[in-house]
């Protein structure tokens, strides 16, 4: 395997990118001069240095001045505590506070669960859910904000039933997002007024 097919597999690791789209990425690095290269191998090397995972909600943030392993949203105390939403990955979170139609805290589970899958709490942060949860001395209800597609619906009611003793303890509502996303999409891809009424409407 040469260079050209290394990168090319690299590439491919990436969402949404096939093999010959990751070959074209390849391509495109070979035209350009070196400098450009140089600087992209800087910025992936800093990525790493500048960037830390929220040890509340495990989302990926630029760390602070005070190198303190909180985000912007667990560290602020404005932030409505009664609310946790459950999200797939950090684009989601983005999307959702982008759109300003909520302000509670957010939970990233690491991904969905698999329809025909043996290993699931390997794959996703269930049991650092339910110690959250067990934790919220304000929390009145759970989001579960999930695409809605087989894999998400399959996921939302994966974790309901994890979650359903320790949120029942406590008496923690769990809701679901409801109509105001179309079947198949993407949180990520979701408009504001789409979120809005899935919010409003959830159950």
């Amino acid at each position: 395997m040469d260079i050209i097919d290394k990168l090319s597999e690299i590439f491919k690791e990436f969402p949404g990118i096939g093999e010959r789209q990751a070959r074209r990425f390849v391509y495109f690095l070979m035209y350009k001069n070196p400098a450009y290269a140089e600087n992209l191998c800087s910025l992936i090397a800093d990525l790493k240095k500048e960037v830390a995972q929220c040890r509340e909600c495990f989302r990926f943030f630029i760390l602070n001045k005070s190198k303190e392993r909180l985000c912007d949203v667990c560290a602020n105390p404005n932030v409505d505590s009664s609310t946790l939403m459950v999200i797939e990955k950090d684009s989601d979170l983005e999307s959702v506070k982008k759109s300003r139609v909520y302000n509670g805290k957010y939970f990233i589970l690491g991904g969905l669960v698999p329809i025909v899958e043996k290993t699931t709490k390997s794959r996703i942060r269930i049991e650092e859910l339910k110690n959250k949860i067990s934790k919220g001395k304000d929390l009145k209800e759970i989001i579960l904000a999930f695409s809605l597609s087989p894999q998400g619906d399959h996921t939302d009611s994966y974790v309901r039933e994890q979650i359903k003793d320790t949120a029942e303890k406590s008496g923690i509502k769990v809701s679901s997002l409801g109509k105001g996303l179309s079947t198949g999409t993407e949180l990520e891809y979701s408009d504001n007024d789409t979120l809005k009424n899935a919010l409003k409407n959830r159950q």
